[in-house]
């Protein structure tokens, strides 16, 4: 019985330090992210290239307000801008989300492409969860991962 209590005493201590860290929500009004993109990955002692489609994700987690996407922009492993995704603004109501893909074939951007987002909204929201899914599969084997997008500037007022 003291073993329980005692056991029951760590997971309470450890489950309420996970949730004190969790408790302090950052809203911002704006952000550009920057999101890792693989057209490609190496495998095998040749290191061959192994072609994947990715997609980017877009998700609106706030619950009560609208967030505006202005740009979606694609580079290549170099940095040069392959393509910008959005030709005028669009709107992503709440919990709403929206992707774009690469087909696998694409190999334009090359192993070090990225996207660059950049987003805001009215007042301070919930941040959106902007990320990658990477997918691929040949004779048999595949391959799937995902690359979660880091703020590289706060929108200012």
């Amino acid at each position: 019985m003291k073993k329980l209590a005692t056991l029951l005493m760590f997971s309470l201590f450890f489950a309420s330090t996970a949730f004190s860290a969790e408790d302090k929500i950052e809203l911002s009004s704006g952000q550009t992210v920057y999101v890792a993109i693989y057209s490609n990955v190496f495998t095998g002692p040749k290191e061959r290239p192994f072609n994947l489609t990715a997609t980017l994700s877009i998700r609106n987690t706030d619950l009560h307000n609208k967030i505006d996407v202005f740009s979606v922009e694609y580079f290549d492993n170099n940095g040069q801008s392959l393509k910008e995704y959005t030709q005028k603004p669009f709107t992503l109501s709440p919990l709403a989300s929206h992707h774009f893909s690469i087909k696998e074939k694409d190999e334009a951007g090359g192993f070090g492409a990225n996207f660059i987002v950049r987003w805001k909204a009215a007042k301070e929201v919930n941040p959106p969860i902007i990320e990658s899914v990477m997918i691929g599969a040949k004779s048999g084997q595949g391959i799937s991962f995902v690359s979660q997008g880091k703020v590289i500037a706060e929108e200012t007022k």
